[in-house]
């Protein structure tokens, strides 16, 4: 028993107190590790595991900080945590509640470019067979990009010095911090809705937080989606955004995309003038061979008597009429001939002379097995006479005819062959040749070879 008053805590007690502990002597902290078991819950919350070779501790992140994260955690990946540590008091697990998480070892940026990259190209987006081609002559240039930037100067001072008077409209859009994504692509749809042949997107050159608008997974779907032709020049030659990979054609500059996007004047008009000579060479050399052909044809036999070339033409069409009209003949004989032959063949195939035929072969049949058997049953009598003859000579009944008689002793009916079998009373059965009768012995008498005694 307890000798002296102790103060007893619950669980829930305890756990409160740790935690409060925990919170107000360790609170927010720096935490490097592995992730593991990472899972997103329905409600956008996600929990796992941070690990190290020895220990482990449980994380926790709230779908408000996890939204603004510009990779995508996942299992293996090494980060470095922000946040506090702290105690779930139902199952008294002690955590930390994460309010920053970035990858070791790479930037976020980076990483997040390199996933939504991977999952892109995964998806066929950057795939060659959805490129479009640019148009020749475009009379509509559409461009997307801050209105006040370096950029959109230099692609207009291209477009006006290559060929002026073109319909440049232009799409006013941030291309850089928040919103920058969305506004650029409402200009991307606005544009592509009021038709331009061609379309450019870009800004000038910058660090990679400052293009990351157009590494944004929105951005490079509108860019997809787009049934226009867009050119994407992001920042310089070695800069490179995932809506250039999603593009028609990627510029290394934006200078570079306005010169692209329409041919110098000059170098148009001659290259017109260059066709145009060579048009009319080939007129002439066209207008040339007609020319020769009609001369030769004009020397023709056909032009000098064309009256023979009729002539010559009925002269065959009499001659092959005329062996058309042979060739019916001779199908119509062989048709006639075929009739006949089938005609004869029905007949002797009709179902009347056939039961004729059939009547007469069965009269034969008839007559041959009346014939047939009449034979048999003479040879079978032949065979049989001397068989009666022999049998009649082998017969008891023969025998007994001729004044023999058979005994036998009743009930037992045995045959009697010595009068020593029978005893005075007895009854016995005889059979004559004709009939039998019933007897009794009253006695019995030896016989000698001379008669009896």
């Amino acid at each position: 028993m307890l000798t002296e008053k102790v103060e007893i805590w619950t669980i829930s007690q305890l756990t409160r107190r740790i935690k409060s502990l925990l919170e107000t002597q360790v609170g927010f902290v720096w935490v490097s590790g592995e992730i593991s078991n990472w899972k997103t819950a329905t409600s956008g919350h996600a929990y796992f595991t941070l690990k190290d070779r020895d220990s482990q501790i449980d994380g926790v992140m709230f779908r408000a900080k996890l939204s603004r994260l510009r990779f995508r955690p996942e299992n293996g990946l090494e980060v470095i945590v922000h946040g506090q540590v702290s105690v779930y008091e139902k199952r008294g697990c002690y955590q930390i509640v994460i309010e920053e998480m970035q990858p070791k070892g790479l930037g976020a940026l980076q990483l997040a470019y390199e996933q939504l990259k991977r999952k892109l190209e995964a998806e066929g987006l950057f795939a060659p067979e959805h490129k479009k081609p640019l148009p020749l002559l475009p009379r509509r240039i559409g461009i997307v990009t801050s209105p006040t930037g370096a950029a959109i100067r230099d692609m207009l001072n291209v477009l006006g010095r290559r060929f002026a008077n073109l319909h440049i409209l232009i799409y006013p859009a941030r291309v850089q911090g928040v919103g920058a994504a969305a506004e650029i692509v409402r200009g991307i749809r606005t544009l592509d809705r009021w038709g331009v042949d061609v379309m450019i997107i870009g800004r000038g050159g910058g660090s990679l937080e400052d293009l990351w608008a157009f590494n944004e997974e929105v951005v490079v779907r509108a860019v997809f989606e787009a049934q226009t032709p867009i050119i994407s020049a992001v920042g310089h030659e070695i800069d490179f955004a995932l809506s250039d990979f999603a593009a028609d054609v990627r510029a290394p500059t934006p200078s570079a995309a306005a010169e692209l996007v329409v041919r110098e004047h000059g170098a148009l008009v001659e290259k017109v003038q260059l066709l145009e000579r060579r048009l009319a060479r080939a007129g002439r050399t066209v207008i040339q061979h007609a020319r020769h052909r009609l001369d030769v044809l004009q020397g023709s036999y056909v032009f000098r008597r064309p009256g023979e070339l009729v002539r010559q033409r009925r002269q065959q069409a009499d001659e092959l009429r005329m062996r058309l009209e042979q060739c019916m003949d001779r199908r119509l004989q062989e048709v006639h001939r075929r009739l006949d032959r089938a005609r004869r063949a029905l007949r002797l195939l009709s179902p009347f002379n056939q039961l004729c035929q059939a009547r007469e072969r069965l009269a034969v049949l008839r007559r041959r097995l009346l014939h047939g058997g009449s034979a048999v049953v003479e040879r079978g009598r032949g065979r049989l006479r001397p068989l009666m003859a022999q049998l009649d000579a082998l017969s008891p009944l023969a025998i007994l005819s001729r004044g023999y008689a058979l005994a036998w002793k009743l009930p037992e009916r045995l045959l009697v062959r010595r009068a020593s079998e029978l005893q005075p009373q007895d009854s016995v059965q005889l059979r004559f040749g004709e009939g039998t009768a019933l007897a009794t012995i009253t006695t019995l008498e030896e016989v000698s070879d001379h008669g009896p005694s």
